[in-house]
């Protein structure tokens, strides 16, 4: 039983307002989430047993739209009914009664993360890692499959123009936490004016996760995907960004480490980045012709978002005891040397 404060939340408040729009009984017991270096997370057990989640946005100033809980929160809720596996949505709050912020609280599901291969070398076995693999391309285009106007998602953001939008978005963060970071780099730019330049015409709009990796999905040991997390940056776009996420990530024997350490596709049981894809397309039918140019903007949005974590922790938003500030940074500059290796597969 947690009494008083916690970071970003008044546990008293917070359970009260959970007795009145859910079926919890009290007493709770909180405990935080490890993991990510960006929304507030703690598990919430109430007195049956049952366990929750809650998130809110990091404490501290933030940029405008960034770290959106009703956006993380309706995704889920639309998306619940469907072939796509997320926890289940219990409540929303936006009551500076409540909480100095909103918030969000979902069931807690089952399984683990993946992050890494020591992470997945206890917990999958090699057939199971085969079952992983299959699943995670198989819930991915599930949600490339989905019709967004179907689920209730056709206004998540506009249908047309995603590639501008976020290269200007993402540009626009990285300018704005320059100063914040003591941290520019020529590169960024660079990229920026090839990405503008050489943007490929409009596919049909879906959800895009922005973030869809085995780190925000939860695998039981079977490898079956219980559930996939971390929704806040998901939009209506180009499904070729998500999936140039997942290869940019998808490590093979031979290639070179880009903000990836302990690369778990490097695993027996896993397939070649090559399979990934192909798979993909065998589900989708999708033409993956302008996945090079989405590979290059994957990088640059990556560095784009570390940017900015790496700002928060400078700046004391986020706690650094211990924290490798260095490497956070020599993360960021790797990406950008990554992004600037592929431009010129772009057709």
């Amino acid at each position: 039983m947690v009494a008083g404060t916690l970071d970003g939340f008044d546990v008293a408040n917070v359970e009260a307002w959970l007795v009145t729009v859910a079926a919890v009984r009290a007493p709770f017991a909180w405990g935080q989430l490890a993991g990510g270096h960006s929304n507030l997370t703690y598990s919430i057990r109430d007195g049956a047993g049952r366990e929750f989640v809650i998130r809110r946005p990091p404490l501290g100033h933030l940029l405008p739209k960034a770290h959106d809980m009703w956006r993380e929160y309706r995704i889920i809720e639309a998306l619940w009914p469907t072939d796509v596996p997320v926890p289940q949505p219990v409540a929303y709050c936006d009551d500076r009664a409540v909480a100095e912020t909103h918030f969000y609280v979902m069931g807690r599901s089952s399984g683990k993360a993946l992050h890494s291969a020591t992470s997945v070398a206890g917990w999958l076995d090699v057939s199971a890692r085969r079952r992983a693999a299959d699943e995670f391309v198989e819930v991915l285009a599930a949600l490339h499959c989905i019709e967004p106007d179907a689920v209730g998602l056709g206004d998540l953001g506009r249908p047309t123009g995603y590639a501008a939008r976020q290269i200007r978005t993402w540009h626009s963060s990285w300018v704005s936490q320059v100063e914040n970071a003591g941290y520019d780099d020529s590169r960024a730019d660079e990229l920026h004016a090839v990405l503008s330049a050489r943007m490929p015409a409009d596919g049909a709009a879906r959800v895009v996760h922005g973030d869809f990796g085995p780190h925000n999905a939860l695998f039981r040991r079977t490898g079956e995907i219980s559930a996939v997390l971390d929704w806040e940056i998901a939009t209506l776009g180009d499904p070729l960004a998500d999936l140039a996420y997942v290869v940019n990530a998808w490590v093979g024997p031979n290639d070179e480490l880009v903000d990836v350490h302990d690369p778990l596709t490097r695993l027996p049981g896993f397939p070649s980045r090559d399979r990934v894809i192909d798979r993909y397309v065998e589900l989708t039918g999708s033409d993956v012709s302008s996945l090079p140019y989405y590979r290059v903007f994957s990088f640059w949005r990556r560095a784009c978002i570390l940017q900015g974590v790496y700002a928060r922790y400078r700046t004391g938003q986020k706690k650094s005891n211990g924290f490798d500030l260095d490497g956070f940074r020599a993360r960021i500059s790797a990406l950008l040397g990554a992004a600037v290796e592929l431009v010129e597969k772009i057709p």
